[in-house]
């Protein structure tokens, strides 16, 4: 009886420390942030549009927020990007307008913007690869900044066509 229990207990301890071996390391997958180099150029705004928004104040922190996503390194410094345009957005939203701009395709333009900024937060905060939503986020930015050269650029009297 003495013998059948050193036996066992020795192949126990063989089996454990064999096991013990095959156990393999998990390697934890590196997240690769996407290079800045890559995201596209923000538009040009025409310098008589310019000249409307040197004076909207809210505009301009937003202007700085949004360049500061070319500076972004890794993940942490897009999260606090993300996180300051959506604040200064929201400041953006209940600013008063200039005249020129007061219209509903640069609000439009906006609420396209805060969307895609939201979405990239989402993807953020679910490790989703992030890459696709800003540059969506980029693109809806460049549509709003490209809004403001329609509106100066376009010589169309709407007061022509409504008095018809």
């Amino acid at each position: 009886m003495g013998r059948i229990l050193f036996y066992v207990s020795v192949f126990i301890l063989l089996g454990s420390c064999k096991q013990q071996g095959n156990v393999e390391a998990v390697e934890e997958k590196a997240e690769v942030f996407f290079s800045v180099d890559s995201l596209p150029k923000p538009k040009e705004i025409n310098e008589q549009a310019m000249t409307i928004i040197k004076e909207w104040q809210e505009f301009i922190g937003l202007e700085n927020t949004f360049e500061s996503l070319y500076r972004v390194a890794n993940r942490e410094d897009l999260v606090l990007v993300i996180e300051d345009l959506i604040e200064k957005q929201k400041t953006l939203e209940a600013s008063t307008y200039p005249a020129t701009f007061d219209k509903p395709q640069i609000k439009s333009r906006q609420k396209v913007f805060k969307t895609y900024i939201l979405k990239t937060k989402g993807n953020l905060e679910y490790r989703d690869g992030t890459k696709a939503s800003t540059i969506e986020m980029i693109d809806a930015y460049n549509a709003f900044r490209n809004q403001f050269n329609v509106i100066v650029n376009s010589k169309l009297d709407t007061i022509l066509i409504l008095s018809e």
